[in-house]
């Protein structure tokens, strides 16, 4: 959820980032942000996918440091 978040602050029709990024460098035109920030969106959407299929990855974590028990069956 938190990575998908955060792809929505840097791709359209938000893009929050990267009209902040436009604000404050003036000489940097907008198509060479969205260029700039192509590779990291599609590291982003590899580890979507991956999250995705993979979900023990996320959850890791959380359980080494005693999440929730496994519910009995």
């Amino acid at each position: 959820m938190v990575v998908l978040m955060e792809m929505g602050q840097i791709t359209p029709p938000v893009g929050i980032n990267v009209f902040i990024i436009g604000g404050v460098a003036d000489d940097i035109r907008m198509q060479e942000i969205f260029k700039g920030i192509l590779p990291f969106l599609l590291i982003e959407l590899l580890l979507i996918i991956l999250l995705v299929l993979f979900p023990d990855i996320a959850m890791f974590l959380p359980d080494s440091m005693g999440g929730l028990a496994p519910l009995p069956q």
